[in-house]
């Protein structure tokens, strides 16, 4: 497993080592003794899966505390562009946002603390979007910020006048009339 830091503190992009041959391939997907090693202590305790069409944007989605959910997310069909948006109060990187393409070709992995909104675009025909979290499912504690917020400026690399919006998304607030309940801890 290899470990990439992003341009923002805590985000990081795992590409696992995978075997392959003519039956196919091989990798090992999560490995705790090795997370707690290289990447953070998280007691993960959900996973979740997901199964969208082309087009659909789901986020940009968090859990406030005491409910807060670090995640560790992975496309295991098709391909999503993901990304995550630094939220936490105080941060030098507050407001902005490290994109990954995750895919069943790359099997690239992306960790996400607390302190981050989260969401995806769906880039092929369909994808199935899986992925672990340390806190349950509070629904009195979730939360979001606007996929469409003009001043993140996110590029979600699909037309924004045919992208698939949940009506719960689409009234989400724009960062700047967020008051966050993360607080950056250097």
């Amino acid at each position: 497993m290899k470990v990439i830091d992003t341009e923002i503190e805590g985000l990081k992009i795992i590409e696992p080592r995978v075997f392959t041959d003519l039956r196919g391939y091989f990798f090992e997907s999560y490995s705790k003794r090795r997370f707690d090693e290289e990447i953070a202590k998280v007691d993960f305790v959900q996973d979740n899966e997901s199964s969208s069409t082309y087009g659909v944007i789901r986020g940009l989605h968090f859990q406030c505390p005491p409910h807060c959910q670090a995640k560790l997310v992975r496309c295991v069909k098709g391909r999503v562009l993901d990304v995550a948006v630094d939220i936490r109060k105080g941060s030098p990187t507050y407001g902005k946002y490290v994109a990954v393409e995750l895919s069943e070709d790359n099997h690239l992995q992306f960790f996400i603390p607390h302190g981050f909104a989260h969401g995806f675009s769906v880039l092929s025909d369909n994808a199935v979007f899986q992925y672990k979290c340390d806190d349950y499912y509070h629904p009195e504690t979730e939360n979001g910020i606007s996929l469409l917020d003009p001043d993140l400026g996110i590029d979600w690399h699909i037309d924004l006048s045919k992208a698939i919006l949940s009506d719960k998304d689409l009234k989400h607030c724009n960062l700047k009339d967020f008051e966050s309940p993360f607080k950056y801890q250097a």
